[in-house]
């Protein structure tokens, strides 16, 4: 008889565990998805489970009905929850709480309490992704088998959920609003049910705002109903305390603009994030444009002591601020110039409130570094400041204003007024000192950093990525101020102090560039880094098309000098091929210089073509040239090209994958409706990136 040696043990062992593998698909051994798992595939650190990470045991500690999760990339998400948290208390009784869905692990919504409801305000975000904070909870519902706390009914264990839901999207995206779309077709597989529509917010029309309210209005009345509250007289409850201190300015432990403690106490260090960003030097700020009358910014920023990674096509988030004027007009309109410096301490009334800055601090601080006071007005808030007018007259304005949607937008929206613009003009100069301080902190936005593609390439230089920011100033109407764009303004303004002489503008404004207690000088800037999946093949031989007019030419200058630099290196490249468009060749032709550069570098494998809309007889655009090179275009696809588009969502990003699809189709000889097909399959196999905005 042959001895059986230990090896043999194991080959037999392994076809043993082989065989129960295949026969049982795994199912012995194999576990199902839970929220827990997958948290460490989430952007932020892993946290435990804890008592304190039940939402069930939050709802009941806190003796709350409802609570509003947000999943929020810009800030906006958030604002709505908020709102409709504040709404649901004001007008209903409802005790309610706001909750950032990533500090949940959600497995026990199996025993969630049938006399409570959630609300989902999430925003898509991408090419139909959650957004960072969302994408736990979203790839845990939307997964196969998702596991819960108690699983007594595995067919529907969310038959106790009630839930509502409102998506942020953008039409001009393929995934229109796919988040809460996929979410709530995943609550409803689950057993959860719905309180009315599913509510669809569309930036790409324009129509967020009106949207989220419109609907808004319905769902009331449904959850009224559903649920069997009554409403009542709207009053305003504060959630925050705002009460002044004896502390002074010069006192070292009061905040006036820094992140968080470290920064407070000069000792900030990495891991950099969104609430800790890198304060980055500038090495170069430079103008694009050869024109008197608009500006466009070339911008390195120093990477090197802070171990902040980016890759070719991502992005970079710069920390504004507001500007002097609007910062002095906001205090001025609510009375607080002369207390502009007094030191304040903010804390919350109610606990489930967060207070969004660090505090002690001061007026000048909360409205310069931390609320979007040059934002979009809502008419919702407007409403909420009518008891509050210094008039009778003003009262009754305000009032119009809040109510009537087509006056909001004949006198606010169209003029792109902000809310101390729109304020002043209401009540004449009269200040609105009776506002309490705690509604506009409650009300209005928090700052959001602003985020631009890096148009160099990691390849080259890993320690200092570029930005190209065009400088937004945009006239209105004769009775107003020009539209400034916060970041790209506090950037020009940077770039005239950094070279010593003044902004040549009649419209110029100022920012406190030194920053807090001057952790600012010497052109810095704080900074951090979104990774993007907008990115080169992985095989540099495969050939690339990219459509950027504009600024949307940035990635695609981080692109092709990787390609020049790649080439140079001895690597085979593929072919290059870019669309770039602009008003006129002699005012904003982006890198020209660089182009033909590269051109020789690369020879027959970089083209460049070029679109300029004011400069013949007739505007031509990007998609034109596009269409005129259809024979190559097509060429390059059937090469296994990845095509590219960055730039303006709104018609540029639709007309050129229209575009694309005529083209397909004419050359390949089959019906438009195919080639449609065939750039919806582009996209799904990520053939086809987009980084647009609205």
């Amino acid at each position: 008889m042959a001895q059986i040696d230990a090896f043999d043990i194991f080959v037999l062992g392994a076809v043993l565990v082989g065989t129960v593998a295949y026969f049982t698909k795994g199912t012995l051994w194999g576990k199902r998805r839970t929220a827990s798992a997958l948290v460490g595939k989430s952007n932020g650190a892993a946290v435990a489970s804890t008592a304190t990470r039940s939402i069930i045991t939050k709802l009941q500690d806190s003796d709350r009905d409802v609570v509003v999760f947000y999943g929020s990339q810009t800030g906006t998400a958030e604002d709505y929850a908020s709102r409709l948290a504040k709404e649901g208390h004001s007008r209903f009784g409802l005790k309610t709480m706001v909750a950032d869905i990533e500090e949940y692990d959600l497995e026990d919504l199996d025993t969630f309490p049938e006399d409570k409801v959630a609300i989902f305000v999430m925003a898509t975000y991408g090419e139909g992704e959650p957004t960072d904070n969302a994408v736990v909870f979203y790839e845990f519902i939307t997964g196969e088998d998702p596991t819960f706390s108690e699983m007594e009914d595995p067919e529907q264990p969310l038959k106790n959920l009630k839930y509502v839901a409102f998506g942020l999207g953008n039409n001009t995206y393929e995934h229109y609003n796919a988040v809460i779309t996929r979410l709530n077709e995943g609550l409803l597989k689950l057993g959860a049910r719905r309180i009315g529509e599913v509510g669809m917010g569309d930036d790409g029309a324009g129509t967020m705002e009106e949207d989220f309210l419109s609907w808004k209005e319905e769902m009331w009345s449904e959850f009224a109903n559903h649920v069997g509250v009554q409403e009542r007289e709207a009053i305003y409850e504060p959630a925050l305390k705002v009460e002044e201190s004896e502390l002074t300015i010069e006192d070292t432990n009061v905040y006036l603009g820094e992140f968080n403690k470290r920064h407070l106490e000069g000792t900030e260090s990495s891991p950099f994030l969104p609430h800790n960003p890198y304060i980055a030097p500038i090495t170069l700020c430079r103008e694009l444009f050869k024109s008197d009358s608009r500006n466009c910014l070339h911008v390195e920023i120093d990477l090197q002591d802070s171990n902040l990674k980016f890759t070719t096509g991502d992005h970079i988030a710069v920390w504004p601020q507001n500007s002097d004027k609007e910062v002095d007009r906001f205090l001025s309109v609510l009375g607080l110039t002369a207390k502009r410096d007094d030191v304040i301490n903010v804390t919350p009334i109610d606990p489930t409130t967060k207070v969004p800055f660090p505090n002690p601090t001061t007026y000048d601080t909360v409205i310069r570094y931390h609320l979007e006071i040059c934002g979009v007005v809502s008419r919702q808030f407007l409403a909420s400041l009518a008891p509050f007018a210094p008039s009778d007259e003003a009262k009754a304005e305000i009032t119009k204003l809040g109510n009537l949607k087509d006056y909001f937008s004949e006198v606010v929206s169209s003029r792109y007024l902000n809310i101390a613009q729109v304020l002043e003009r209401i009540s004449c100069g009269a200040t609105w000192s009776s506002v309490p301080f705690s509604l506009v902190l409650e009300s209005i936005n928090h700052i959001q950093p602003r985020y631009y593609s890096i148009s160099s390439s990691s390849y080259v230089d890993k320690t200092k990525p570029h930005i190209t920011v065009v400088v937004e100033s945009i006239p209105t109407t004769a009775d107003a101020d020009p539209l400034k764009g916060v970041a790209s303004n506090y950037l020009l303004d940077l770039k005239y102090k950094r070279e010593g002489i003044n902004n040549p503008s009649p419209s110029a404004v100022s920012y406190a560039t030194d920053g807090p207690r001057g952790r600012y000088k010497g052109n810095k800037v704080p900074v951090h880094i979104r990774h993007s999946n907008f990115k080169l093949p992985s095989n540099p031989a495969t050939p690339i098309i990219m459509v950027g007019p504009g600024t949307g030419v940035a990635p695609f200058r981080g692109f092709v000098h990787e390609r020049a630099a790649q080439a140079e290196a001895g690597v085979p490249v593929g072919t290059s091929l870019l669309f770039f468009g602009s008003r006129n060749r002699t005012e904003d032709f982006l890198y020209s210089e660089e182009w033909e550069a590269l051109g020789e570098k690369l020879g027959e494998r970089f083209r460049l073509v070029t679109a300029f809309s004011r400069q013949g007889p007739e505007k031509v655009y990007v998609q034109h040239r596009l269409v005129e090179n259809a024979e190559l275009v097509n060429k390059l696809l059937q090469d296994g090209a990845y095509f590219y588009v960055c730039g303006d969502a709104s018609r540029m990003a639709k007309d050129v994958s229209a575009s694309l699809a005529k083209i397909i189709a004419e050359q390949r000889g089959i019906a438009e409706e195919q080639g449609e097909e065939i750039v919806k399959s582009m996209r799904a196999r990520n053939l086809y990136q987009e980084d647009v905005w609205s």
